[in-house]
Parts: C-alpha cells; sequence; structure tokens
C-alpha cells in the first residue's frame, strides 16, 4: 500500500515538490490548495481545494483519508494553516515538515526599515512618504486604508475586497523583471515600497529596483511557526519524504 503525503501548497516550491515526489512509486500525493486564488497553478496529482475548519477538520481529514505524512509548503505568511497543521499532525503522531524558502537578506545599499506587522508598516508610512508601491497581496490591505493622505499602487493577483486604501489597483502575476519594477518605480513616482519579506526570486525583483534607486522598503518580517522539522529547499524535503519511505 502506497504511503499517502499530503502536501499544503499554493507556492511553486510546493507544486515542484508535488511533481517530484509523484514520481516515487511507493507514494501517493495528495494536494491542498486554500482556493484563494481564481486561477491557481493546479500541481501535479490529487488536487483538493479549500479549507479544513480548523483544526479539528484538518485531524478528521488526515485520519479519513489515513495521511502518512503531513508537509506544510504554504506562503510564509500563511502563519494559522502552519500552526494547525503541526497540532494536527501530532494529535494524529504523523510526520510533519514545514517548507519555507529562505527569508530575504538585506545587502548593501538596501533602506530597510524592519517591521513586525502590517500595522506597524502603516504606522510609519505617513513620515516616510506620499506615494507608496504597496506589495503585500490583497488580503492585508484594510491594515492601510485609514491613510487617506497618501496615495498607493497596490499590485496582487486577485482584485480585493473593501476597505482598501486609497490609489492604484495593478493585478499581476510574477515573475517580475528588475525592467520592469524599474519601469514602475519611475512611471508612478514611487517613494517607498511595503513589502512582506516572502523571500524567493519571483519577487525579489522589486527590491533590487528599491536599492538601485535609493528608496527605502518597510520590510514585514515573518510570523513566528511552531517547532518541528524544517527545510528551505525542496530538494531537503524531498530527501525528508524518502527517509519516511524508508522508514
Amino acid at each position: 500500500m502506497a504511503m499517502r503525503v499530503l502536501i499544503l501548497g499554493g507556492t511553486s516550491d510546493a507544486t515542484e515538490l508535488a511533481a517530484q515526489v509523484s514520481q516515487f512509486l511507493a507514494i501517493e500525493v495528495i494536494s491542498s490548495l486554500a482556493g484563494r486564488t481564481r486561477a491557481p497553478a493546479l500541481p501535479q496529482g490529487q488536487v483538493r481545494v479549500g479549507g479544513f475548519g480548523g483544526v479539528e477538520g484538518l485531524v478528521a481529514y488526515l485520519q479519513a483519508e489515513q495521511i502518512d505524512c503531513l508537509i506544510d509548503a504554504t506562503h510564509p505568511f500563511a502563519a494559522q494553516i502552519t500552526w494547525h497543521a503541526a497540532t494536527a499532525a501530532q494529535h494524529c503522531q504523523i510526520p510533519f515538515l514545514m517548507l519555507h524558502r529562505p527569508a530575504w537578506q538585506p545587502v548593501s545599499g538596501d533602506r530597510w526599515i524592519e517591521v513586525a506587522s502590517h500595522e506597524a508598516a502603516a504606522a510609519i508610512l505617513p513620515q516616510l512618504a506620499q506615494r507608496i508601491f504597496l506589495t503585500i497581496g490583497r488580503q492585508e490591505l484594510a491594515a492601510f486604508a485609514h491613510l487617506s493622505d497618501l496615495w498607493f499602487l497596490m499590485r496582487m493577483i486577485d482584485p480585493p475586497q473593501p476597505p482598501i486604501p486609497p490609489g492604484e489597483l495593478l493585478l499581476e502575476r510574477g515573475p517580475f523583471t528588475l525592467a520592469h519594477e524599474q519601469a514602475l518605480l519611475q512611471q508612478y513616482r514611487i517613494e517607498a515600497i511595503v513589502s512582506k519579506n516572502s523571500g524567493g526570486d519571483a519577487t525579489y525583483a522589486k527590491i533590487q529596483a528599491a536599492r538601485e534607486a535609493g528608496l527605502p522598503v518597510v520590510m514585514v518580517q515573518r510570523p513566528a511557526l511552531p517547532a518541528g522539522d524544517r527545510t528551505t529547499t525542496v530538494e531537503e524535503a524531498i530527501d525528508w519524504v524518502r527517509e519516511r519511505v524508508k522508514g
């Protein structure tokens, strides 16, 4: 009987991991997507879409589907599902791995202002700039909606729900090139950027563009993660799964 692996996905790393692990003859892969993106890229293998209904719902799913291993490869800022997954895996006594790509690190020339939350980012903007490139996705826009004296260029994949701050919406999906990001900064006369520290290559060009333009970047730091097995690469996650097959 094949080992059943549930991957909590929605990231490029999760898609790559599902494709690689699906090649193992002794493993059956199920990927779970939150369903917040209208047209997500579907990974290889079985796919389910939608939430679980909290820890209890996830526990019930793991037990009903006889899941042998659970991997959280969600976005580094999807903290709630990560904590739910850790708790559910412990309850079901199955192996649990967190696959989160490395955070960006500042380099020479960067003007980062590191903050702990979107609310903290919003609090410092009035003293920092008037025209801001807000690149945090659509889930957290409400934290900036009260800043009526500022103007925001807001980039996301799908349209947001109100309330949103004043400015212009830009619906785009990465990856983005340096030239593309430089053109945006110039076209919209951007004076500062607000970004999550998401890591990865797909959206890093905006950080490089800000560095070369000498613009400040308000960098929202990642939320805390539960204790447990962690990795930052798909290759290490594959090795982790392979060891469980051997066991």
